[in-house]
């Protein structure tokens, strides 16, 4: 059996409460997942469930309260930043935002050239390394020599990506990848994705709120409801047969292109909140 590359095993993160004496916040309650090499486990839920805290936490930008982070075989769960440095080049991250996560006054080969050159990369194999990264996310060569703003979103994206990739890591937390770009662009950067795991084997934790997304994307999906996973799962099953009532009520709430399937999705979401509504009576008599 295939040993995890990452394991989450009932993983607390709590924040200071806000006023005297205030009680912390508990963002994470008890979470438990793992990721297997090259495989995507989504992570989706509404604002506010946890799912960007459990990605922050493993990469070590949360405070860990309670339980462990594992990264092949190792305790990462209280790194110093001494020793989080060590593990650059094995995780690295995808953030939301792609007009905010690149440097506007950096060139692409500088904004892809600096992990090569902290990581003691000579400066030509560095360069040789920012083409073959361009040619990988489907960028043209001279686009190292662009500033950032002179790309779309989806462009900055592709960048942003290459950038995660410059280490060749094992692991990618995506934060909402795509969640800013219009949907054909969202489409053609979740295929490079796709098609960036299946030529390197990295693994991916997806972190979204889109469940068209998660779908997509992912083997395993793990839905995040208050700071607990309510279900867990094979990716088809979680996302086409939800268990859960929280997983059915999400799935259902989501909009469907096809404005037939939308209305049958608007008739089907209302009965199954009157069939709520009735259990909750019958059980309150």
């Amino acid at each position: 059996m295939t040993a995890p590359l990452l394991e989450v095993k009932d993983l607390v993160v709590e924040y200071p409460g806000k006023g005297f004496r205030a009680e912390p916040f508990r963002a994470l309650k008890g979470v438990s997942l793992d990721i297997l090499p090259g495989e995507t486990v989504g992570l989706v839920g509404e604002s506010g469930s946890g799912k960007t805290t459990l990605g922050r936490a493993a990469l070590g930008l949360a405070p860990v309260t309670g339980g462990t982070i594992t990264y092949d075989g190792r305790d990462i769960s209280h790194l110093s930043r001494r020793q989080r440095r060590s593990l650059t080049s094995e995780i690295q991250v995808v953030f939301q935002d792609p007009y905010s996560s690149l440097n506007p006054s950096m060139t692409i080969e500088e904004i892809l050239t600096e992990p090569l050159t902290a990581a003691g990369v000579a400066r030509n194999t560095a360069r040789t390394r920012v083409r073959d990264l361009l040619d990988q996310v489907g960028l043209p060569t001279d686009a190292r020599s662009r500033l950032p703003r002179e790309f779309s979103g989806g462009q900055r994206q592709r960048v942003a990506i290459a950038r995660a990739l410059a280490l060749e890591p094992r692991l990618i937390v995506c934060d909402e990848p795509v969640s800013a770009l219009d949907l054909s662009t969202q489409a053609r950067v979740l295929d490079l994705f796709i098609e960036i795991q299946e030529r390197t084997g990295v693994a991916y934790l997806f972190v979204t709120h889109d469940l068209a997304v998660v779908r997509h994307v992912s083997h395993r999906v793990a839905v995040m409801y208050r700071g607990e996973i309510v279900e867990y799962g094979d990716g088809d099953r979680v996302t086409s047969e939800p268990e859960h009532p929280y997983t059915q009520r999400l799935f259902m709430a989501a909009p469907v292109p096809d404005p037939d399937k939308q209305e049958e999705r608007r008739a089907a979401r209302k009965a199954f909140l009157a069939s709520e509504a009735g259990s909750s009576v019958a059980g309150a008599a």
